[in-house]
């Protein structure tokens, strides 16, 4: 039987500890823009990072076009620094797709959340390595491949830290001979940003009830690609952002397409993860979507050099969670900061972490510690991203509730229309009553898709995708995608929905074979896990829970 962490800690602890002033639980944008703050703020507090991924950038995933008002409020001297925002917004396309053809929406008919004037198109990983090093010059300690596992607790219910995983813990449970129990990491206040659907930003929502009264929280998953193009094919600064085909009306859904410097073009899809078919592939969506010709026309003849997938919390003002609990906070998107209709998390999450940060310099000053950190909420209640998160608030709700036809429709009023008469924010909010998981179908009634077969050039298989992301993990730990009840995927999910956990997975995770004796069985293969989290959110009985694997392992995304 494995041993239970109390057991562990009762042969090998007790857990060595360190102290800091402030503990910070992921090196993103969020995290380490707090972190970068509170040192600007007081360079005598004690600030610790904890990253997952071998290094600071290496699980970072995103599009990415970065409105740069935030990182110019962290380090207004953000181009003498050096930082990689070197290519700005040249043009935008906003089209609409049909099966073969697409229309392009007039630049004077263009609502303003797909705006790009004045943003840069990125490598994010790369954004966030640079802070990084900004971090580590102000005297922040960053301590790479150190998963942060458990929240730890005070005696008066505050938290008072966190503690990382544990090493050398064989598959079956047992310590091997390469066993080192984690580490206890306290701090006065503790600063969760580890991404949409955190593994310890959940147990908190529970925990302290922080979701109560708010709508539930929406994702989407986002499939990204990194090709180098031809040189007669780049378009520096072009961004492309498509709707329509392949999309279904009733599917939340939408390509992307942004040329970098260096003749890179990265491009991807996004699926809302509340689509009901259970034969969807938001895999097979992606790569069918680059065979469209007006996709097609720009990475035709390139190269695709890398590959990742990634949630993404669909965020808007009504399900944003309580922020700050008795010792702590959320940030980013562990909180739920992303613009959806901006299709723009980065600046959210550097001002996020600012404004946290901002709310714990003056707390540790007056003395404090543990206490619910009331300053950073109500400093975003009066911040432009409040602001600009409310004028956007309806965007996916309008998709979510009634389709593709009408989110479009009612976004052009919404962004377009009413601040053309002067109004800014729309005066009315619509709610989502519904979490993602619910709205799968059963199999019977949804119609199957039949997909294309890969090329091997344009369009590629999930195996051969996730080995250019440079995911690995220790083959000889417990599987970090665990079950509530392992007879679930065969009875419920393979009997009712045909086991969409083999399609909603962009990693090739999950698979159902037939044993010797005929039987059917779901096999986890957790090494090819990119940290998605979309089985986390997606499965419609949620049996599946994904927890803290060993630090270091998962993707190694470069450039991405």
């Amino acid at each position: 039987m494995p041993q239970t962490a109390p057991e562990l800690l009762a042969q090998f602890g007790p857990r060595e500890s360190m102290e800091y002033d402030v503990v910070i639980v992921g090196g993103g944008p969020a995290g380490l823009s707090a972190a970068i703050r509170i040192k600007q703020g007081n360079p005598d507090v004690s600030v610790v990072v904890l990253e997952k991924g071998s290094e600071p950038g290496a699980h970072i995933l995103s599009g990415a076009v970065m409105d740069p008002r935030a990182i110019t409020e962290l380090f207004p001297d953000w181009k003498e620094r050096g930082a990689p925002l070197g290519q700005a917004v040249t043009g935008d396309d906003v089209l609409f797709l049909s099966e073969d053809g697409s229309r392009r929406t007039p630049d004077a008919l263009v609502p303003r959340n797909f705006h790009n004037h004045g943003c840069y198109v990125i490598s994010l990983s790369n954004v966030v390595k640079w802070l990084a090093t900004q971090a580590e010059a102000l005297g922040v300690e960053i301590f790479p491949g150190f998963a942060a596992a458990e929240v730890l607790y005070g005696e008066d219910g505050s938290v008072i830290g966190v503690a990382t995983g544990n090493m050398g813990v064989g598959k079956d449970g047992q310590p091997t001979d390469h066993f080192q129990l984690g580490m206890a990491l306290l701090g006065k206040y503790t600063l969760f940003a580890e991404g949409a659907r955190g593994h310890l930003g959940r147990e908190l929502l529970a925990h302290y009830g922080l979701t109560e009264g708010r709508d539930p929280q929406s994702f989407a998953i986002g499939i990204k690609e990194l090709w180098e193009v031809p040189p007669e094919k780049a378009q520096p600064g072009r961004v492309v952002h498509t709707a329509g085909w392949p999309m279904q009306d009733d599917t939340f859904g939408g390509g992307f397409l942004y040329h970098l410097e260096d003749n890179l073009v990265t491009l991807g899809f996004v699926v809302g993860l509340d689509y009901s078919n259970p034969w969807l592939s938001p895999f097979e969506e992606m790569q069918r979507w680059k065979t469209h010709p007006a996709i097609r026309a720009h990475i035709e003849g390139g190269k695709r050099l890398g590959y990742g997938a990634r949630a993404i919390n669909n965020g808007t003002p009504q399900a944003l969670p309580k922020l700050v609990f008795p010792g702590g906070a959320l940030l980013g998107c562990d909180a739920g900061f992303l613009n959806a209709a901006r299709i723009k998390g980065s600046h959210a999450a550097i001002k996020s972490g600012m404004l946290a940060a901002d709310a714990v310099v003056a707390a540790l000053a007056a003395g404090r510690a543990h206490d619910e950190l009331a300053a950073y909420p109500e400093a975003y209640e009066g911040s432009w991203l409040n602001e600009e998160l409310q004028q956007t608030r309806n965007f996916k709700a309008w998709f979510k509730n009634h389709g593709q036809t009408v989110g479009t429709l009612m976004t052009g009023i919404e962004q377009w229309l009413l601040p053309k008469i002067g109004i800014s924010t729309p005066p009315w909010t619509l709610h989502n009553r519904t979490p993602d998981h619910v709205k799968l179908k059963p199999a019977a009634e949804s119609a199957q898709i039949a997909y294309p077969k890969p090329d091997g050039v344009l369009t590629f298989d999930r195996l051969s995708s996730v080995f250019i992301s440079n995911t690995n993990h220790e083959e000889n730990q417990p599987a970090h995608l665990t079950l509530k009840d392992a007879s679930v995927p065969v009875h419920i999910n393979l009997l009712q929905y045909a086991g969409p956990e083999s399609r909603y997975c962009p990693a090739g995770v999950y698979e159902f074979v037939k044993t010797d004796a005929g039987e059917d069985k779901l096999v986890i293969n957790a090494q090819n896990c990119v940290h998605c989290k979309t089985c986390d959110i997606k499965d419609p009985t949620q049996n599946i829970v994904w927890v803290t694997p060993e630090g270091g392992g998962g993707p190694n995304y470069v450039g991405m």
